[in-house]
């Protein structure tokens, strides 16, 4: 018995919102994958230490759970990724000023440059390859840009 081949969709396939979705699902899952592996950095730090210190990049000095709660994962296991990221220096805890129970996490000059370095090597290789494209190609991303953002935000 022969088994069957995966075969990528074909233009008609991704007519129905069944086939975009599964014709568009691995290859954004792939575009990820090739975007965490280029990497600026000398530290290996895992996509999930990266995507906090993202967070903190945007809205510095966050709770614990605050944190966790930005990156929908349960605190005990950010309270790991920060302690990670304590180590290397690249985040900083500080008492919060009005619950000395809880601390507040910001990011070190290191690791603001750090987590900088790695977005400018992960566009600047996505702009070689957007560049490659032909100028119709670059307006269909341009249009599908705000398209996603749609979808991430539900």
């Amino acid at each position: 018995m022969s088994t069957p081949t995966v075969t990528r969709s074909t233009r008609s396939d991704l007519r129905s919102v069944a086939g975009l979705s599964d014709g568009l699902r691995p290859v954004v899952m792939q575009l990820a994958r090739r975007l965490r592996q280029v990497r600026a950095d000398a530290v290996e730090l895992t996509p999930t230490q990266l995507s906090a210190m993202g967070v903190l990049a945007r809205q510095d000095d966050q709770p614990i759970g605050a944190l966790a709660a930005a990156e929908k994962v349960a605190a005990p296991s950010m309270t790991r990724t920060v302690n990670a990221l304590e180590e290397r220096g690249l985040v900083v805890r500080t008492p919060d000023p009005t619950d000395r129970r809880q601390s507040r996490v910001s990011l070190t000059p290191t690791g603001r440059d750090l987590l900088l370095a790695n977005r400018r090597r992960r566009s600047e290789w996505l702009a070689q390859r957007i560049a490659e494209l032909d100028p119709d190609d670059r307006e269909v991303l341009r249009r599908a840009v705000g398209v996603l953002e749609k979808i991430n935000e539900k």
